[in-house]
């Protein structure tokens, strides 16, 4: 019985790993190519303001991160840099500097939903006619699927 018990469990830990490296990896191995470096540049030619994704804001860790140069402008947001791989990223424009879970539900109805971040090295999301970029001073990647902070960068 002793042995039963042991086998199951280690089969259930087993099962429990692998089911979080596949939530892990599945959307690195099922995103798009990545922007390159000049398309980024490109895009950063027509941004009206710059901000800053860093790993140590209040609810970023070693799962939820971002680093790099975001570029906001009229029609695009791009960013130079990395984010933390992840399922279902929003883009989210903020009125106000966001870093914490809370605070991103406290404001979450002010926000402007941008579009989707499919991509973990480099991004370039384009802005919806709607949007007025200049009516919010930060930008965050949130992730939908586990509601979850990944990053943020004030831009004005």
């Amino acid at each position: 019985m002793k042995k039963i018990l042991v086998l199951l469990f280690s089969h259930l830990v087993a099962a429990a790993a692998g089911f979080a490296i596949g939530i892990y990896a599945l959307p690195i191995l099922t995103a798009p190519p990545a922007p390159t470096a000049s398309e980024v540049r490109q895009a950063a030619d027509t941004a009206s303001f710059t901000g800053e994704f860093r790993r140590d804001l209040e609810d970023s860790d070693a799962l939820h991160w971002g680093e790099g140069t975001v570029y906001v402008g009229p029609r695009s947001i791009s960013l130079q840099g990395s984010i933390a791989p992840g399922p279902n990223y929003k883009l989210y424009l903020s009125p106000e500097f966001v870093e914490t879970e809370k605070d991103f539900a406290r404001l979450r109805s002010r926000m402007a939903q941008v579009g989707d971040v499919n991509t973990f090295e480099n991004f370039i999301v384009t802005v919806p006619d709607s949007i007025d970029t200049s009516a919010f001073n930060t930008v965050i990647v949130w992730c939908e699927a586990f509601e979850q902070f990944i990053t943020s960068a004030q831009y004005q």
